[in-house]
């Protein structure tokens, strides 16, 4: 691309959570998701390491948030977004998940909290005093708005696939009880910071779009970490994509409109292979397997992955996922990692060999 410049500015290749990435166009710069958080106990390294590959993420994270017009929040975990930080946000203009729907507890007390501390600092005001009663609200199932997975043939495992969503669209239901019980957090304004609600939006800086998807799951239909909003970045033909927690993606949808998008660069969460059979199971690691491939078969103008996040830290990721690397190698595609891309070996098999 010669319009849209992009950097990977912190991901889990590179030692601690994150899928920090900053972006420029002729007209704005963009940092997406800057946060960053420490590695799992089961991910090698000692502690000590650890704590310092996730504090060097911060400092990476600070110095690119100073270049950037724009910041993006796709949810409210902190590998995705830092709460407090005033060099980070001061003079920006905030592109946030909304905090007031198609979110899950911990996620909205996190934003609750993060948004009391930018009105405190920027406005000088509580954001209780802030907020506003709210009308209820249906919300439809979300399922409707995915007929790939909704349709999805799973054999012998459909009847235990069904009990599955079955107790999701009850969680789901309780949730949106609680949604309208809740205050509504307002967008913000303040003389040095500005926050917008982004959610299914687009935002337009001269001839640059900045486009988020409607609420996407974290993973698997009804997720219980709740969702996440994928942001796409458009200048002229250009095109990047930066999906956030897909998870693979594991639903069809999801991989289906990142086809019709079809960006030159995509940036993309994996599976999290390293939580095989406690928070993945083999199905799900194969959907989004297939996911993967079926977006590198069917894309035209797509050349490069950045595939990071989640997977990298397993040790045995390229071995769990090889037919992604397969199928690129037959269809001309890159597909790496952010530390593959800068030239260096992933941290996770990197120490592994100290």
């Amino acid at each position: 691309m010669e319009k849209i410049k992009f950097r990977l500015v912190w991901f889990d290749s590179f030692g601690a959570k994150s899928t920090c990435t900053f972006m420029n166009t002729p007209d704005v710069s963009v940092l997406i998701d800057p946060g960053a958080a420490v590695m799992q106990p089961s991910f090698p390294g000692s502690w000590s390491q650890k704590v310092t590959w996730k504090n060097e993420a911060k400092k990476t994270i600070k110095e690119a948030s100073r270049e950037a017009d724009v910041i993006v929040i796709s949810h409210y975990h902190y590998d995705h977004f830092t709460d407090f930080d005033e060099e980070l946000y001061k003079g920006k203009l905030l592109l946030v998940k909304d905090p007031n729907e198609y979110i899950n507890d911990s996620q909205r007390g996190r934003a609750e909290a993060f948004y009391n501390n930018l009105s405190n600092f920027f406005g000088g005001v509580q954001l209780m005093k802030l907020l506003r009663e709210r009308e209820v609200k249906k919300y439809p199932d979300p399922l409707e708005n995915l007929p790939l997975a909704k349709n999805r043939d799973y054999g012998e495992y459909k009847e235990r696939k069904k009990e599955l969503l079955k107790k999701g669209k009850k969680r789901f239901l309780e949730r949106v009880k609680r949604w309208n019980k809740s205050k509504l957090i307002p967008e913000l304004k303040f003389k040095d910071c500005t926050v917008k609600f982004a959610d299914g939006k687009d935002f337009h800086f001269n001839k640059t779009k900045i486009s988020f998807t409607r609420p996407f799951f974290h993973g698997i239909e009804y997720s219980r970490v709740g969702w996440v909003i994928s942001t796409t970045i458009t200048y002229g033909k250009e095109k990047i994509i930066h999906s956030s927690d897909l998870e693979g993606p594991v639903i069809e949808d999801q991989a289906e409109w990142i086809i019709k998008e079809d960006p030159d660069v995509l940036i993309l969460d994996g599976p999290s292979t390293y939580l095989i059979p406690f928070m993945l199971n083999l199905i799900n690691l194969r959907r989004a397997i297939e996911n993967v491939c079926r977006i590198i078969r069917e894309t035209r103008k797509l050349k490069l992955i950045i595939y990071d996040h989640h997977l990298p830290r397993d040790r045995k990721f390229k071995e769990r996922v090889k037919e992604v690397y397969d199928v690129a190698e037959e269809n001309g595609k890159q597909v790496l990692t952010a530390a593959e891309y800068m030239g260096k070996t992933p941290v996770v098999l990197k120490v592994q060999k100290e």
